[in-house]
Parts: structure tokens; C-alpha cells; sequence
């Protein structure tokens, strides 16, 4: 079996050189890394990862904790993850926190345990016991998606989307089609993304000169049952919206159900406009005017800001928010010769 030593002769590197391009544990110039990648490649050298670790108290693994991986939103945050974290030699393990306070430390415990080197975790909608876990243990973090608050926040890491400009961005595209009553379906309190959609409505009302009505705000707790109970009791109101907000994908289809039940079309009797794009979106009679996140995008720069933290532990945290587009299609009750797909508008 081929050993380090075997890939340096090979290479016409030396052995600490081989290890620095296999640990990432120091800068190698791209035509010396590329020499021994291909050595590895030509004598089928497998790196001893068990030892390795022991060595370095290092697995090379990272811990990821997302709830409703099923959401085709974050099952591409995932897959950008798996992306950055293959890229650079790692592993994942991951585990689904159910939004769950309680269940959330007990996976995050479990994943600490398994000595993954750090993790990213989407936080509930209260993180209390979660961050007193990772404060205490000290365990490197990225929070994905949803936003701590401004306590925690010097003490970690965070890359999400930006939420509140793109979330006025539909609000105004709806009030300069003429609508006055804009209802919103916002997600489960207590998330960073729900209050933030919140204010980014907020906003957008106040720039289209419309007044505020908090009736014209439900609370579908980010799924889609609830999208559909907080979506009829807008319908249910004396003076219901002429158009509608959603504030995640999930709160969209059940915001759709709920408009089928009561036989309403879309943008016929009620605009639709949408947070979140996804694969099936172009293909609904409307297609959906929506907000389309860099998902992949988040994920694999959460694995950078990660990597950066585990190479450089006293560095500064900091908050990285990428930009989403605004994808026009006919939802909101555009013609169709007015929509353009392929040119999403950043927000």
C-alpha cells in the first residue's frame, strides 16, 4: 500500500509538503498541489484519516443541523454545503433539529461528541439553551439562514440572505400594480427571517405611501398547514387583501391551497407574490412572481467563513449576507410579454 512517503518521491515534493496539500494546514502553490494530487491519483494513495485525526485532534468533519432538510430550500443549502465541504477534504454528518429548542441542543450535543471539528447550524426560533451549549464547550459555529440576536451575535459567525429589502422589493412591485390592501403570511415568530420579511413589508408599504393595517399580517409558522389557516383568515377579513405576500415556499403552497378551496385564481381575484423560487415554481397556471435566494451560494460560503474560523479561532465573527434576485413572472398579474425569466433583477 502507498504511503506519504511514496506520493513525496513521486511528486518530487517533500513529505511535509504532502501533508500540508492532504490537512490544508498551510498555503501550497497551485502547481505543487496539483503535482501531488496527481501522484495521489497515480499510486491510489488513501490518507490514513483515522490517524491523521489523532495526530491532529482534527476529523476533518463538520456537524450540520438544519430542520425540515425535506424543504426543497434548504435541501439546496445542503447540497452546497456537501459541495464546499467536499471540496476541501471534508466530511459531514448531519442531523434535523425539528425546530425544536430542546431537540436542538440534544442533536448539536450528539453531533459535538462525534468530534466534528465545527458546525453550521439553522437556529430556532429560540436558541437559548443551543448557544449557552456552544459558548460553554466552546465549539466552532456558523449560524445559516436564521440570524441570533445582537447579544450573541459578536460571539459567532452568520451567513443568511438578505430579507428585508427583497421582501419590500415584491410589496412595492404589488402597490405600483394599483394594489392597496397587501396581505402578508409571515413565518413562525421569534425566527430572524420572519422579522425581518416583517419590517422589509413594513417598508414597502411606507415607500408606496400605503398605510400599515396589522390585520393584513398572519403568521403561517414557516410551513404549510399553517400558511393555509393564517391565509383564510385574511380571506375572512371585512376588507380582505387584493394581493398577498408569502414569506417562505412552504407558506406558498398552503396559501395556494387555501385560495383553491374558496375557488379564487391567482392573479384573477388575488395577486400572489412569493419568498423563496423553486424548481416547480416557473411550471404553476400563474407562473409565481417570486424572490429567488442564492441557496447553494449560502451554503458552501457558510463552509468558508467555517473554515476560516477552525484556521484563524481569534479572528473577528462576522455576518456575511448574500443578495437574492427578484424573478418576474406572472403571479402578481403581469402580462406574460412583460416576464422575463432567465433575468432576475438583484435586489
Amino acid at each position: 500500500m502507498p504511503t506519504m512517503a511514496d506520493v513525496a518521491r513521486d511528486a518530487g515534493v517533500s513529505v511535509a509538503t504532502v501533508s500540508h496539500v492532504l490537512n490544508g494546514t498551510r498555503p501550497v502553490l497551485p502547481h505543487t498541489r496539483q503535482a501531488v494530487l496527481d501522484a495521489i491519483d497515480r499510486l491510489g494513495y488513501t490518507p490514513n484519516s483515522l490517524a491523521r485525526s489523532l495526530v491532529t485532534a482534527r476529523t476533518r468533519s463538520i456537524g450540520l443541523a438544519v430542520s425540515a432538510i425535506s424543504n426543497p430550500y434548504f435541501t439546496e443549502i445542503l447540497q452546497g454545503v456537501e459541495a464546499g465541504a467536499l471540496e476541501h477534504g471534508y466530511s459531514l454528518l448531519i442531523a434535523d433539529p425539528h425546530d425544536d429548542p430542546e431537540h436542538e441542543r440534544k442533536v448539536v450535543q450528539l453531533l459535538h461528541e462525534r468530534r466534528v471539528d465545527g458546525m453550521i447550524v439553522a437556529p430556532s426560533a429560540d436558541p437559548r439553551e443551543l448557544l449557552a451549549y456552544l459558548r460553554r464547550h466552546d465549539v466552532p459555529t456558523v449560524f445559516l439562514d436564521r440570524l441570533v440576536d445582537d447579544e450573541a451575535a459578536p460571539h459567532f459567525d452568520q451567513v443568511c440572505a438578505a430579507s428585508a429589502e427583497p421582501t419590500a422589493r415584491l410589496v412595492t412591485h404589488l402597490a405600483e400594480l394599483g394594489h392597496r390592501r397587501i396581505g402578508l403570511v409571515a413565518g413562525r415568530p421569534g425566527l430572524s427571517t420572519t422579522s425581518e420579511r416583517i419590517t422589509g413589508y413594513r417598508h414597502g408599504l411606507a415607500h408606496a405611501g400605503l398605510a400599515h393595517d396589522e390585520r393584513l399580517i398572519a403568521h403561517g409558522d414557516s410551513e404549510s398547514a399553517g400558511a393555509e389557516r393564517a391565509t383564510a383568515a385574511l380571506l375572512s377579513l371585512a376588507a380582505p387583501p387584493t394581493a398577498l405576500v408569502t414569506a417562505n415556499n412552504a407558506m406558498t403552497i398552503g396559501a395556494l391551497r387555501a385560495l383553491r378551496e374558496r375557488g379564487l385564481s391567482v392573479p384573477d381575484d388575488l395577486a400572489l407574490c412569493c419568498f423563496d423560487d423553486f424548481a416547480w415554481a416557473d411550471l404553476f397556471a400563474p407562473r409565481l412572481t417570486a424572490i429567488a435566494q442564492p441557496s447553494k451560494e449560502i451554503g458552501a460560503q457558510a463552509v468558508r467563513v467555517l473554515l476560516d474560523r477552525l484556521a484563524e479561532p481569534g479572528r473577528p465573527a462576522r455576518t456575511v449576507r448574500l443578495d437574492c434576485a427578484f424573478v418576474h413572472r406572472t403571479s402578481c398579474g403581469c402580462p406574460e410579454q412583460l416576464h422575463n425569466p432567465a433575468k432576475g433583477t438583484t435586489s
